[in-house]
């Protein structure tokens, strides 16, 4: 079995992290460094040294779509010069809490409750963040709701452990697998990432 490619990563926060060397783990690539520096206004200050970067060795970088309409004009609007081959840019439609959800059963088992209360469309979610923390309103569970829903009266959006407990069932449970069959971002970025091979490792 050959060695892993090395593969240089670049994510919003813990959670995509988190999402992204679970993905890596079925695929012949291995992370070598990781820059997470916290939000998308980081990557978008970068993106263009990544570009530049990814000659000698190949960057993946995740990002959420928020509010551009679609992954092209995100890409389009961020990089303003032309794409290195080995620069692979994959964005979760709309937030990378979709992709979590995608992987309704076992989400459902992580909250304790119906799988039936996920949609079935999860990349339709106007807010998927949102409709996350509302599904962890309705657990039985009350170190996850404690943890992922914001306290009353707080004004973060956000509980006091929400990264700290996604990250965990991402460790645990999540099922990119299982979760694509629900994401088309999610199966498209785990075909992308089948199908590539950096420009160097071509044969001559």
């Amino acid at each position: 079995m050959s060695d892993p490619i090395p593969i240089n990563l670049a994510v919003e926060d813990s959670l995509t992290e988190s999402l992204t060397l679970k993905i890596l783990r079925d695929t012949s690539y291995a992370p070598k460094t990781i820059y997470n520096r916290g939000g998308y206004g980081y990557l978008r200050r970068s993106i263009n040294s990544f570009n530049l970067a990814a000659r000698g060795t190949p960057f993946l970088v995740g990002t959420d779509l928020d509010q551009y309409e679609c992954p092209p004009l995100l890409i389009a609007d961020w990089l303003r010069t032309p794409k290195h081959p080995n620069l692979l840019i994959r964005v979760a439609v709309r937030e990378a809490e979709a992709w979590l959800l995608a992987d309704r059963d076992n989400f459902a088992g992580f909250l304790g409750i119906r799988p039936l209360l996920i949609p079935s469309d999860v990349e339709a979610l106007p807010d998927p963040k949102a409709s996350l923390i509302a599904l962890a309103h309705k657990s039985k569970r009350r170190n996850l709701r404690d943890d992922i829903c914001p306290r009353d009266g707080s004004t973060s959006k956000i509980g006091r452990n929400y990264n700290g407990q996604l990250v965990r069932f991402v460790a645990e449970s999540w099922n990119p697998d299982t979760a694509k069959l629900n994401s088309s971002s999610l199966r498209r970025t785990i075909a992308r990432l089948a199908a590539f091979r950096p420009t160097w490792a071509n044969p001559v």
